[in-house]
């Protein structure tokens, strides 16, 4: 009898305890019911305005950045570097003197040339004074003359090669790292040191042959590098190749461009746009106003539903070309059309929201 009740009374116990848990959960359920139930509060959103714009056609391709004139310089004639008169990054123009090379015997060879030439030419004065008295024949006359030319020529030479002797500028330009030392032993074409200029340059680059016709000498062009991502650098197209490569079926393009900062070096990898003589209207939105992912483009549209409260719906768009952190929107979306700036991925379609003005304050609804 004693073990019955002791049994029944756990039981009660049991029961008392489960029921109270059961109860409490059940409580909690219904307070996370009623809180879901609650409108959520608007989310705070700033906005932007699809507008029209109209952008240039342009062809985009890639290309590279070449010099209107560079080379190493180097030494025609073998020998001793006697001076340097340059510092490696310095601006030159054209005739200055780089590096000249020991030349004594050189001078030497050419003041012998000289001595010959003025025997010659004293000889040959002496004999034409003769023969007009015929006391010479033509004969002499002409080995004479013959001889002062002779040496004459010789001097020159002479000439020609001590000035091979001293190496210059051949063109303005600016000047890279100094490759020789002084008192150096160089050989013949040994590179002494880079010449560019650089400004103006030209950027080469390549088109498919199927833009042959939208491509014309005096085009406006637009060139970005990567050494100086904020700016754009502006020129003409030059010229253009008379032959398509038939292994790529490419035309060469060559622009011109202005470079006073010398900003631009040569081998900069550029990437080149080619605008086109007409104008076209585009809708277009900064591009961070626009989600780009795998399964296509969208936009939050701030429209207001049958209440009067703002809310965002999501649109599915077509993008274009970018310039200037601006995107064009080829379909999907209207110009005046009201979107969503930022922070797109915290918004969902439906939402309520409030736009924060320019202070960040929040508008009204």
């Amino acid at each position: 009898m004693r073990t019955a009740s002791r049994f029944i009374i756990v039981i009660i116990f049991l029961g008392v305890v489960l029921g109270g848990i059961f109860g409490y959960k059940f409580m909690q359920f219904g307070q996370m019911k009623e809180m879901l139930s609650q409108p959520q509060p608007p989310a705070i959103i700033s906005v932007t305005e699809a507008t029209t714009e109209n952008w240039q056609p342009a062809i985009k391709a890639v290309g590279s950045v070449e010099a209107i004139n560079g080379i190493e310089v180097a030494n025609e004639v073998p020998g001793v570097i006697e001076s340097i008169s340059f510092e490696s990054g310095d601006t030159v123009k054209q005739g200055d003197v780089l590096v000249r090379l020991d030349a004594a015997i050189d001078e030497a060879a050419l003041r012998t040339r000289r001595a010959e030439a003025q025997l010659a030419q004293q000889e040959f004065k002496r004999i034409s004074d003769l023969l007009p008295r015929r006391a010479v024949s033509q004969s002499q006359y002409d080995e004479a003359k013959a001889n002062y030319d002779a040496a004459r020529a010789r001097v020159n030479e002479a000439e020609a090669q001590l000035n091979k002797k001293v190496i210059k500028a051949p063109f303005d330009g600016k000047l890279g790292i100094r490759m020789v030392d002084q008192g150096q032993y160089i050989g013949t074409g040994t590179p002494i040191v880079e010449i560019n200029m650089l400004h103006p340059i030209y950027v080469d680059y390549t088109l498919s042959e199927k833009y042959l016709p939208d491509v014309d000498q005096g085009y406006p062009v637009s060139v970005t590098v990567a050494a100086v991502p904020d700016r754009t650098f502006e020129g003409d197209v030059s010229a253009i190749n008379t032959s398509v490569n038939p292994e790529t079926r490419t035309v060469r393009i060559r622009a011109i461009l202005n470079n006073e900062d010398n900003l631009l070096r040569p081998g900069m990898f550029a990437t080149v746009q080619t605008g086109q003589p007409r104008d076209n209207e585009v809708v277009t939105l900064p591009r961070e106003a626009i989600s780009y992912n795998t399964y296509g483009n969208f936009v939050f549209v701030v429209e207001e539903n049958d209440e009067g409260q703002l809310v965002v719906s999501r649109r599915s768009v077509t993008t274009g070309e970018v310039r200037e952190g601006r995107a064009s929107v080829t379909s999907g979306l209207e110009s005046g059309e009201t979107v969503v700036a930022k922070g797109l991925l915290r918004l969902r379609a439906g939402q309520r929201v409030e736009i924060q003005d320019e202070s960040g304050q929040e508008a009204s609804e």
